[in-house]
């Protein structure tokens, strides 16, 4: 029996008081009351009445301080000095309360929808019938929706780049405790109902509290594998065909368009295929990714095979059957006879369980490669439209059509391959790879048309390369080997675009070519069976990605690989390295502009480009909305087309509840519908708002460069003042932190992105979203006054949605948190923190002014309450993790129980604030 809490304390209660929430968000309050009671007993069972007291004595004192807005300096003196042994449990305990408050939330976000649905006054905004019923009231027809439909595309890609590594058992924990609250989303449960669904949500945390949050060891890809194949397999796998189910519907509701729907969705991933930077990827994670990824499907499949097998139990002297299904049924016996021995006598008439049965022996023989197995997906497909069509002709449509119609949009998505798998490596090691096959050790440094003559020869077939495998090229051809032999064994669709990272020229999307072309890479018409994919990264880069990609255009052998691939051109633009490099003015500005400039070249080329966006988790890696994102978008430039990466605790956040999932879904591609069907009209006044754009990012670049990559101490601060050296230790992902070469200063310029923006959000300073903005705007108010700025966030999409994201992370920053992390830097604390203290203020102040509020989030209620829910849990992690660095470095950072409680406040920080990497 779990002991009872102080009757002193109600654990949550104290924070909720301090929330406003809106008479419809009454549930989540309960919600939160519940989970956060249960998280008090179990706390108070696990570790006794006296921890708990300290905890609760501690959250009082975050609410007093966030409540009064005094300093930090009480709450900091009650955690200095805490036991280790103490200091992990605190830790763990108030991020299991952000935990709780974390589901809460996503199940209230189910509770919307279904109070939308029921009440059928109007749909839900953003809905895929909100968005097609405001597009026909625009004057769009039937005629250009169907016309659009079969060139839809909606790709999110799934990275290996974690910010935050919840263990798969973890996520089944949390997703019993989701089941929990949904059977009760309503209050519909008996009590008795709602008493055994407390004791599951109990046990469920209980064993999560018992449980490590991170493996001892640092993940492999393979575990990185395993992590990614939860979502794809678990979640999207059961959400695709009821995605698709409302896309119908709001068609039919409408258009009265029926069943004219296509495959529309499809899923990639980078475990096993990103080998920029990580030495552990390469041809044998292709394999073991490929395989696995397989194998995951392929048991997805036999699943949904025996429920059907078990309903369609149609019999001939009953029913009709078609003939095609009896001669499939009848040419497998003979195919699988051992197979067909083993089928049971009373069910000879149950032609369809038969077929079903006998399709689930192909798959296990697939699975095993065995010769007799199905030669692709398409075949497994027949299979399933052959006994679709008899149902449909034959009296099926209420006795197992509706199973067989999901099972088959999930074989026309996922095929045998559950998800595409995108390469990508680094141009650098692409000129070391051809300074050895070519025998020139000045490669890399020749000039990029040399280089590019030089490689036409070989693109062509018309130069001999030697034979010999130097062993920098070794691995790299491996690679290429590997696509040419796995290609046949898993269908074109296995793999996604190779992407070249740190690409600067067209001489580095034709080493690819040539790379392929060396290792016998080419399909049956001597083309190179890759999409080439050049990712710009910096703003430089962007701002001359329409130059390389004129002079790829104008490479006739180029030319001849866009002919083979269809005529399109996927180019991936990087968000997190051009924001790192020009402050997130700059890159977004770059971002904006490069899609302008490739839209139109696009259209003078006949060719079609296809962004594919680099986005992370945090706002300066250009996450936030992607509805937002994709309608702020330049005209034209979605095109019915998004290709998006998904990564970090994003994943989690959007893909780990299947209604959540399916929601994200919707509002994704509603905004591609609305970007690409009716794109917002030309607009007068954007001329001078650009002009006005241009000039913003330029001044925001400027200060934010001279602070850092031209400031010398910078970089000594940022490691003194963020907890770096603790992430760099973290042990959530197989690349390492560093890139092995890089420009700039050191530690800035060859740190990665993630761990960079990692680091600021961590301290609560968020930095990297908002330096160098408010210097820019109170250059721009003063020059061009607020009215021009307010009108420009009111009615021009870009800037809108930067000012709003930019206010997004002043609301989770906090300067007095912060300014503890400073002072650990000793004596460049006076020297730096004012800049950056007095540049936060700058910010703050020209948000609220272009905006015309008072308080940041003013119009934003239900996230400032998510905000003030958490930060009662977050800010005693936060102190914590100061006094825990302080001592750890004294001590010289060892590797012992100092550092895994410091492991512990990161991964509570990252879960607490969202929005990390």
């Amino acid at each position: 029996m779990s002991q009872t809490p102080p009757p002193a304390v109600e654990p949550s209660e104290e924070p909720l008081r301090s929330v406003d929430f809106a008479p419809t968000d009454a549930l989540l309050r309960e919600d939160v009351k519940t989970l956060g009671a249960l998280v008090g007993e179990i706390l108070a069972e696990q570790r006794g009445p006296a921890f708990l007291e300290e905890v609760e004595g501690l959250r009082r004192t975050a609410i007093r301080r966030r409540e009064s807005g005094g300093p930090v300096d009480e709450l900091a003196g009650a955690l200095a000095g805490i036991e280790l042994s103490q200091a992990s449990d605190l830790v763990r305990a108030f991020a299991t309360y952000f935990q709780a408050v974390n589901l809460a939330e996503r199940v209230h976000r189910i509770r919307r929808r279904r109070d939308y649905e029921r009440s059928g006054a109007r749909p839900q905004p953003g809905s895929l019938r909100d968005v097609l019923g405001g597009l026909a009231r625009q004057g769009v027809s039937a005629e250009e929706v169907a016309a659009l439909l079969p060139r839809l595309r909606i790709e999110p890609v799934f990275t290996a780049h974690p910010t935050e590594a919840v263990r798969r058992v973890l996520l089944e924990k949390e997703r019993q405790i989701v089941s929990c609250l949904v059977d009760d989303i309503d209050r519909g449960l008996t009590p008795a109902e709602r008493r055994a669904d407390r004791e599951r949500m109990r046990q469920a945390l209980t064993a999560s509290w018992q449980t490590a949050e991170a493996p001892v060891a640092k993940p492999s890809v393979a575990d990185e594998f395993e992590h990614v194949g939860f979502y794809l397999s678990e979640v999207l796998y059961k959400v695709l065909p009821v995605f698709h189910e409302a896309f119908d519907e709001a068609l039919r509701e409408t258009y009265g368009l029926d069943d004219v729907l296509p495959p529309l969705l499809g899923f990639g991933t980078w475990v096993g295929g990103d080998m920029d930077g990580n030495p552990n990827v390469g041809a044998d994670t292709i394999v073991a990714s490929l395989v696995g990824q397989r194998g995951l499907v392929l048991a997805a499949y036999k699943r949904d095979i025996a429920a059907l097998a078990e309903s369609l139990s149609q019999s001939v002297h009953r029913v009709a059957v078609d003939d095609a299904v009896l001669e499939r049924l009848q040419a497998y016996r003979s195919l699988l006879p051992r197979a067909a021995e083993r089928l049971r006598p009373r069910h000879a008439d149950m032609p369809y369980r038969n077929l079903l049965a006998l399709m689930a022996d192909r798959l296990d023989l697939t699975a095993a490669e065995a010769p007799d197995g199905y030669p692709d997906a398409a075949a497994f497909l027949e299979d399933v439209e052959a006994i679709e069509a008899s149902l449909a002709a034959n009296g099926g449509a209420h006795a197992g059509l509706f199973a067989v119609r999901r099972l088959r949009r999930r074989a026309q998505c996922f095929g045998f391959h559950l998800a595409s798998l995108d390469l990508r490596q680094d141009s650098a090691v692409h000129d070391a790879a051809l300074s050895a096959v070519l025998e020139d050790a000045d490669w890399a440094s020749r000039p990029a048309g040399e280089r590019a003559a030089r490689l036409h020869g070989i693109v062509s077939g018309e130069d001999e390369v030697p034979a010999v495998e130097p062993d920098p090229a070794a691995s790299v051809l491996a690679v290429f080997r590997a696509v040419a032999e796995l290609r046949p064994r898993f269908g074109e669709r296995a793999f996604g675009p190779y992407i070249i990272s740190m690409s600067r020229s067209a001489a580095d999307a034709l080493a690819v070519l040539a790379l392929a072309r060396v290792a016998r890479c080419m399909d049956d018409e001597g083309h190179v069976p890759l999409d080439v994919a050049p990712l710009f990264e910096t703003v430089d880069d962007l701002a001359a990605a329409p130059s390389t990609l004129k002079a790829l255009f104008a490479d006739p052998h180029y030319r001849a690989h866009l002919a083979s691939r269809g005529n399109r051109q996927v180019v991936m633009l990087g968000y997190s390295d051009s924001a790192k490099d020009g402050g997130i003015v700059a890159s977004r500005w770059a971002l904006q502009q490069t899609q302008v400039e490739l839209t139109r070249l696009a259209e003078e080329s006949g060719i079609r480009i296809a962004f594919f966006h680099g986005r992370g988790g945090s706002l300066s890696r250009g996450g936030g909305k992607t509805e937002r994102a994709v309608i702020a978008a330049p005209r034209g430039s979605v095109d019915g087309y998004l290709r998006l990466t998904e990564q970090g605790e994003v994943i989690h956040r959007k893909y780990g509840i299947r209604a959540i999932a399916l929601r994200n879904l919707e509002q994704t591609t509603g905004a591609v519908l609305r970007a690409t069907l009716r794109p917002r009209p030309p607009e007068p006044r954007e001329a001078e708002w650009r002009r006005i754009a241009a000039g913003l990012a330029g001044d925001a670049r400027a200060h934010y460069r001279a602070l850092v990559h031209e400031h010398p101490d910078f970089p000594a601060y940022f490691r003194a003042a963020t907890p770096i050296d603790v992430i760099e230790r973290l042990r959530i992902g197989s690349r390492p932190a560093k890139r092995a070469t890089g420009a700039g200063a050191p530690g800035i310029g060859t740190l990665r992105a993630i761990p960079w923006v990692f680091a600021w959000a961590q301290n609560r300073c968020g930095m990297t979203a908002w330096y160098g903005v408010g210097t820019a705007l109170s250059k721009a108010l003063d020059t061009h006054g607020r009215e021009v700025l307010a009108e420009m966030a009111r009615d021009w999409a870009f800037f809108g949605t930067l000012v709003d994201d930019v206010e997004m992370v002043l609301a989770k920053s906090d300067p007095d948190i912060f300014e503890r992390y400073s002072r650990l830097s000793g004596d460049l604390h006076a020297r730096m923190h004012a800049d950056i203290a007095g540049e936060f203020e700058r910010t703050r102040s020209a948000i609220l002014t272009i905006k015309g509020e008072d308080d940041l989030l003013a119009f934003d209620r239900r996230l400032g309450q998510s905000i003030r829910l958490r930060n009662p849990y977050v800010d005693p992690i936060s102190l914590l993790q100061v006094d825990l660095l302080a001592r750890w470095r004294e001590a010289g950072s060892p590797d012992d129980e100092r550092l895994r409680a410091l492991m512990a406040t990161v991964n509570g920080i990252a879960a607490g604030i969202q929005n990390t990497g």
